[in-house]
């Protein structure tokens, strides 16, 4: 699958198949986050596979719903029942700053991570679609509990979690915003 078509064919999917993902795809996918752009080359991402079921019932007890509708996170069924979650961390205190600064050179602050852990994760879900896998990008979540349950290390911060499986539905497409609504020339506001 050619990479714009997997841009505009992926979608958050909430159901998957049992049929297990092989080590193999799983190093695709990750292989693919690897890949991704980061600030000045740190590649402060790290990613927890997780297959075990206990561990991602857990997890999916971490999801934080709608509090204003009072809606469960439907994404709580995908974590406990598909083959493989992927936990994506990073190393803080490395994104946005030059090699050794002590401080960050953006007024993004040490948060600069974010952004590089959600380039590589969008090149995980990309290749996950191509091989015809589902993804479902997760970030409503309590990433104290997430990393308590991993044993992520201090210095580390859980950014989003995914669920990897062989869908079972083909959700329709979402409408876009049309270029002319989110595109200005040379002054935002401008047409």
């Amino acid at each position: 699958m050619e990479v714009l078509e997997a841009i505009r064919t992926r979608r958050g999917i909430l159901k998957y198949k049992t049929t297990p993902v092989d080590d193999k795809t799983i190093e695709v996918v990750l292989g693919a986050a690897r890949w991704a752009p980061s600030w000045a080359n740190t590649q402060c991402w790290r990613f927890v596979v997780v297959r075990d079921k206990k561990i991602k019932s857990w997890l999916a007890d971490t999801l934080v719903g709608d509090l204003i509708r009072d809606i469960p996170n439907p994404a709580i069924e995908a974590i406990k029942t598909v083959p493989v979650v992927i936990v994506a961390c990073a190393e803080v205190g490395q994104s946005g700053r030059s090699r050794g600064a002590p401080e960050p050179d953006t007024d993004k602050g040490d948060y600069w991570y974010m952004f590089d852990v959600a380039l590589a994760m969008q090149n995980l879900v990309l290749a996950a679609c191509s091989l015809g896998l589902g993804t479902r990008y997760v970030g409503g979540i309590d990433a104290k509990k997430v990393a308590e349950i991993l044993e992520v290390p201090a210095g580390f911060s859980v950014v989003a979690m995914t669920p990897l499986g062989y869908p079972v539905e083909d959700p329709e497409v979402r409408p876009r915003k049309e270029l002319s609504e989110i595109v200005f020339n040379d002054i935002y506001g401008s047409g």
